[in-house]
Formats: structure tokens, C-alpha cells, sequence
């Protein structure tokens, strides 16, 4: 008997999901969205954590297997009492993305008070203290992911301001101020991504030197907005260039913790992790909890490859 194809290369695991709210060492109201990186050979998320009074923090979790998190009791990063940052992080600091480089770690965030959204950008090298750098961007960007080299000399970065559903990619000679912007793919009317995209997960170099982005998509419908996953692959040198972006979504929801909860049809990523060929998703879902899923970079590669039009 034939095997039953796959609906998405990106395959849960069978025990998802890998974290949830009964999981945690003490009472929450929402937990979403994890960055990802291996640190001194142990798997380490920073989780976003809402408490009950609606008020976002990272958190750290940690495996040795990357999938059996502990989540530590106290937050790694909190809205700070200090100002500049004080006034732009009263509600919350969430969706982190981790971005080992120049021998650290650096962080972006989404930094959120009544004044809006704004990237924030701090440095870690042990995950014991953070220190924060700037908020980067412009009033009302919502996620932003920082290269891991150093683009023609300079610092790259994609974000997703508010207005326009559209990934951008700018550049930075001191990682405060950032310019040159380029817009690098829109939302495709028809497609699965037709209403908005943004980044996920920062952009990972692949052995022939180009880049692979995963970007989320939307599409709304009449029961609300659907999320799913894509892929981009960008030129080496010119990463505004984009060379091949897959028609279809490589990962959707389907699960009833995908698809039930308080933002229903929600798959949402900020954390990746390529072993050898294993590529490791780590994601949040609509029924507060972070979930895990694999494949391999060869099966993304072919995935956009084949791929025709429809940059």
C-alpha cells in the first residue's frame, strides 16, 4: 500500500505541544511565541508569558532533548522601570527573536505600551542579564529579525511595519539607526499569503551561501484570520533580492490546539534551529502553547524551488 502523503513538509511531534499554560511553575494567562537557540549544548526558548494583569514577559525555558521544557519561575526580561524604555515597554516585551553574532546573543523584541509597537533590540552572552541596546524602529513595527552576518559591511534586518502587511529589509552601520530601507515581498492576492506576511524566525544561511527566510502569511476569512508558514530564499549578497518563495504553505493548522483557541487557525513562530539537515520549528498555536515541528532544509529548499512566479 502507497504511504499516505503529508499535507506539510513541516511534521509536528506526536507529543505536541511541547509546552502549555499547566506546564508553567506558576499561574499565567497566555503563553505564545518562543525564540530559539542552542546555548552551551542545552535547547533554550524565550517565551512570551502574558500574567493576569495583562502584561507580557520573556521567559527561559530549557531541554536537554529539545522537546521537554522546565520554564524558570522568574522572567528573563520584563518591561523596564527605566526610562527611555519605560514609557515604550509599559504593556509588554514579547516575540523574541535570538540571533547568535560577534560572539553574543542578540535579542529583538516587540516592545508594546499605549503609544503603539516598537522593535527593541538588547544583548545577552551567559542568558543571566540582558542588556538593552535601543528600540530601533519607528512607532507601530511589530516583529523584527536581525541577520547573523553582516550584509556588504553592514548590519541587515527584516521587520513588518503595521500599515501594509509587508516584510521590509533594512540596513544599520551601528545596529541603533537603521535606513535604506527595501520592501522584499508583499502580500499575493490569490495566494495563501494574500491578506499580510512578516518575519518568523531570523534569516539562516545555507551551505551555498544564500538565505532562507520563513515568514508567516495571512489570510482573512470570514471566522477571522488564517496564519500559516512559508519560505523565502534570498541572493547572498543582495538579500533584497529574493530568489524563490514557495506558493504553498509548509506548515498549516490543523490541529484542534492550532485551530481552537483564543486567536483560532494560529500558527505563529519567532525560533528555528538548523542540526546538520534537521531544521526544528518551534511555534506558538492558538491554544496557548508552544509547539514543535521538523523537517529537513532540503525538503524547504525544493519546496520554494519549485515554486514558480508569485515573488
Amino acid at each position: 500500500m502507497p504511504q499516505k502523503k503529508q499535507p506539510d513538509i513541516i511534521h509536528r511531534w506526536k507529543d505536541n505541544p511541547i509546552i502549555t499554560l499547566s506546564d508553567l511553575p506558576f499561574p499565567a494567562l497566555d503563553i505564545c511565541n518562543a525564540g530559539a537557540v542552542k546555548f552551551r549544548g542545552v535547547y533554550l526558548l524565550l517565551v512570551t508569558i502574558e500574567n493576569f494583569s495583562g502584561q507580557k514577559s520573556l521567559y527561559i525555558a530549557k531541554s536537554k532533548n529539545g522537546l521537554c521544557f522546565e520554564v524558570d519561575k522568574k522572567p528573563f526580561m520584563e518591561p523596564s522601570e527605566d526610562e527611555p524604555y519605560k514609557k515604550y515597554e509599559k504593556i509588554s516585551v514579547m516575540d523574541a527573536r535570538i540571533t547568535p553574532f560577534e560572539g553574543a546573543y542578540f535579542v529583538t523584541y516587540v516592545a508594546e505600551s499605549s503609544y503603539g509597537y516598537r522593535i527593541g533590540l538588547a544583548r545577552t552572552h551567559d542568558f543571566k542579564s540582558i542588556t538593552r541596546i535601543g528600540l530601533i524602529s519607528a512607532v507601530d513595527t511589530k516583529g523584527g529579525t536581525l541577520f547573523s552576518e553582516k550584509i556588504n559591511g553592514r548590519y541587515a534586518r527584516l521587520e513588518r511595519p503595521w500599515s501594509g502587511g509587508r516584510i521590509w529589509i533594512s540596513y544599520s552601520d551601528d545596529l541603533v539607526y537603521w535606513g535604506d530601507s527595501k520592501v522584499l515581498i508583499s502580500p499575493r492576492p490569490g495566494y495563501w499569503d494574500t491578506s499580510r506576511v512578516g518575519d518568523t524566525a531570523p534569516p539562516i544561511r545555507l551551505k551555498d551561501g544564500r538565505w532562507l527566510v520563513i515568514y508567516y502569511g495571512i489570510k482573512d476569512t470570514c471566522s477571522g484570520p488564517l496564519f500559516r508558514i512559508g519560505a523565502l530564499i534570498l541572493d547572498p549578497d543582495d538579500p533584497a533580492k529574493v530568489i524563490a518563495r514557495t506558493n504553498v504553505p509548509i506548515l498549516s493548522p490543523r490541529k484542534d490546539y492550532e485551530r481552537i483557541g483564543d486567536i483560532p487557525n494560529l500558527i505563529f513562530s519567532c525560533g528555528a534551529l538548523v542540526e546538520q539537515d534537521r531544521f526544528l520549528l518551534y511555534y506558538g498555536a492558538a491554544k496557548s502553547c508552544i509547539c514543535l515541528g521538523t523537517t529537513t532544509i532540503d525538503k524547504i529548499e525544493k519546496e520554494c524551488t519549485e515554486s514558480k512566479g508569485g515573488f
